[in-house]
Order: C-alpha cells, then structure tokens, then sequence
C-alpha cells in the first residue's frame, strides 16, 4: 500500500488534536471538537475546511474550450470568464467517472477541480484525449492549496483579511485578489448549503492564511471542520458524492444530475449513451429518505419494498444534525421512487421502515 499523502496544513490539524484518517489516498481530519459541534456550527455561524486534497488541473490553449466541451457534459457555452460550472466526466457508456467544477478563468484558461480520489485516473483520462496540437495541460495539486469557510458568518470574517468585495462573489462565480496579502482564487462553489468560499492559493503560504482566518472568526464561531461534518452536511443538502451517489456503474440521470448534461450542445463522450437512457428512461433512481423506525442507514445497506423484495441500496446515510432524524440517499427501482412510498432498511437482518422525501432535506441558505 502507497504511502498517504498530507496536506500543507496536516502538521496544524495535529496540533489542533484532529482525529486523522486515511481519505482517498490522503492523511486527512475526520474531526476537531466532534462531529455535531463542527456540524451545528457551520449550520449556525461558520468553519473553516483543509480541502488541499482536492486535485487541480490547468487546461489551456487555443483548443482548451472545444477539447473540455468534448469531454464534459454540461454547456460550456454558458461558462463566462469570472464563472464556474458544475460538470460531470463520462465513459461511453455514460458511466460517470468524476463530478467535478470547472471554473473559466480566460478566454483559453479554465481550471479543473477533481475529487481526491480520481486525481490519478481523471489525469490519464485528461491526457489520453488530448488532440495533437492547440490545448496544454498543467497538473497543479501539489503546489495549490485549497481552504474553504463556510457558513452564515463566512463573509463578515473573509472581509476581515482581503480588500476584495467578497458581497459581489455570488453562486458559481469567482474573483482574483489578495487574502492576507497572499495571491488567492476566491470562490463560492461550496458543498454545504451555506454561504461560503473557497480559497486556491500556493500551497507555501497555505499556514498564513489558515491562521490568520482563525484568527478574523475567533469572536464570529469560526471552528475547524473535518471531514466528518463535511459529510453530513453535504448529506443534508442531497448533494452527491463520488463513490457513493456517484460510480461507473451509475449515470448522471440516474443520480437525478439532468440539469448539468446538455445532450443538446453537441458530441460529448457518452451523450449517445445518456440519449438513448433519456429516450427509453431509467429504471432506478436516486431518493432520499427520512426513518420511521430505529436505526442509521448506512452505504451498502439493501432496501426492501414491503413484500420484502430487493429494491435497491443505500449509497450514504447518517443522523442529521439540523434535523435531529435519521436520513439516506440510495438508489431504488423508479416505480418505488415516489415522495411519501414507504420502503424498508436491511439494517443488521431487520427490516427498518423509511419513507421517501423531497430533495433536498435540509434547505440551501439562499431559499430560507
């Protein structure tokens, strides 16, 4: 087994006593101060994220747009300089390789931001389809760091340490500036459902502005997060997760994804597939559900319809912090996806009632 990768802040998370664990290939913070604390405080005023495992990828060059556009799903036609999109790489078979953002940064300069875990993969994938001339690829996750405050309070302590009017950094849009004196990306591209940024800057200077964004939240509620509350947060918010929502095995209209694959925008790899799955219409689909009876939900757990019958699986669940209830996501055959069906948790050989519910469980900060 390869030796875990860590952060350039890893020696910090140590010293602020953060439980460690392994996370798609990386030494990573579960955990500060718990789970619900780190949980309830994003919900309620803000944390602050080491995100520095995520990969970075510049692709530019006068064929940049047209070779991501082949490669991606979603229209980058509507991709602006100054804005970001939410896109999804598939195989032929419409399978999905990775969900990630791309964020244009020129007119031939976009950055793209892979899961952790595919760095390697998504990397052969970038490179085996490059065209012969026109488009440059450039792997920056080892010096980019990636910090990420999120929560209600996040922009009261983010204008504390950068002249940047981070009020105009809406939704899926970014800005160029200084963060404590340090060149940085700052984005609103969040996993939460809160107001929030992320920061891409040189991964030398990532201890200075960690500090020093602490330091601007110590009277706001700013805490570490680990990854831990991470997931239940984004769990709240129904987003999906790769290697659980998200497989080769799943497409993105199984996984309720239709709003990020443009089938009309031209040749795309996998678009025959996913039109001709848009055609005929899928046999299963994501939901989420809410407990009736006693027990968490956990990824892998079969679910039963009421004859008892194999339905489908859980892909992620837990006990939600914001609503004090027990909740899933998971895949089920179409016909047993309606809101208010009730279907059946495997949990340890008891079948354990759930109902399904509207997505998404808890509402994003812009429709309170």
């Amino acid at each position: 087994m390869s030796e875990l990768k860590r952060t350039p802040l890893f020696h910090l998370h140590q010293a602020a006593g953060a439980k460690m664990i392994p996370f798609g290939g990386w030494e990573m913070p579960v955990q500060y101060s718990g789970i619900l604390e780190e949980h309830r405080a994003v919900r309620q005023a803000a944390g602050i994220f080491d995100l520095s495992h995520m990969g970075e990828f510049y692709v530019q060059g006068p064929g940049a747009y047209d070779y991501l556009n082949r490669l991606l799903t979603n229209k980058l036609a509507k991709l602006e300089p100054g804005k970001a999109q939410y896109n999804l790489l598939c195989r032929e078979d419409g399978g999905v390789l990775d969900d990630l953002i791309l964020y244009r940064l020129d007119k031939e300069i976009f950055l793209v931001v892979v899961n952790a875990a595919n760095i390697d993969k998504d990397w052969d994938w970038f490179q085996s389809h490059l065209p012969s001339a026109g488009v440059e690829l450039i792997n920056a996750t080892d010096d980019t760091a990636l910090i990420a405050v999120q929560g209600p309070h996040s922009e009261e302590i983010l204008a504390k340490v950068t002249p940047v009017d981070v009020a105009g950094i809406t939704p899926f849009t970014f800005q160029k500036g200084r963060v404590s004196g340090i060149d940085t990306l700052i984005a609103a591209t969040g996993y939460t459902g809160e107001r929030g940024f992320e920061l891409y800057l040189d991964a030398s200077e990532a201890e200075t502005v960690w500090n020093k964004l602490l330091e601007a939240g110590s009277d706001l509620g700013l805490v570490p997060v680990g990854l831990g509350a991470r997931d239940t947060l984004r769990l709240e918010m129904a987003y999906s997760l790769y290697g659980q929502e998200l497989t080769v095995e799943t497409t993105p209209l199984e996984a309720g994804l239709n709003f990020a694959v443009k089938l009309d925008k031209g040749d795309f790899i996998g678009r025959a597939a996913l039109q001709k799955q848009a055609e005929e219409g899928i046999k299963r689909r994501l939901v989420g559900f809410k407990m009736i009876g006693r027990g968490v939900p956990r990824h892998g757990y079969e679910i039963l319809n009421r004859n008892s019958e194999v339905i489908g699986a859980v892909t992620s669940g837990s006990f939600s912090p914001t609503l004090e209830e027990n909740i899933g996501l998971g895949y089920v055959s179409v016909g047993e996806g309606q809101t208010g069906n009730h279907i059946w948790i495997n949990i340890r050989n008891k079948a354990v009632e759930a109902e399904v519910v509207p997505l998404p469980f808890v509402k994003p900060y812009y429709k309170r």
